[in-house]
């Protein structure tokens, strides 16, 4: 990893309940359950194959799944092979 490069964590934003006199109790139920949904997952930043390539994934806590990576891993592992360059994926001549 690059020596400059800086980790950072971001935190979640506050949730706070409603003193709305109508539905205020079914409000509240959504924050929360939108929170446990949020908190719920985790972003993990991995080094890629090549020099400045990261990895993001999206993981969920409680079955380690990961629910989104970006790039595809697919795409992730055509960029990796030492064949590749840029261009090289689609063929032009006909």
């Amino acid at each position: 990893m690059d020596g400059h490069a800086r980790i950072t964590r971001v935190g979640l934003p506050a949730v706070t309940a409603s003193s709305s006199a109508s539905g205020g109790d079914l409000a509240d139920s959504r924050a929360a359950q939108e929170a446990e949904r949020i908190a719920r997952y985790r972003l993990v930043i991995e080094q890629g194959a090549a020099k400045g390539a990261f990895i993001y994934k999206i993981l969920d806590r409680e079955t380690g799944e990961v629910v989104r990576q970006l790039p595809r891993e697919e795409v992730a592992k055509i960029g990796a092979r030492a064949s590749y360059a840029a261009g090289a994926v689609i063929d032009t001549e006909v």
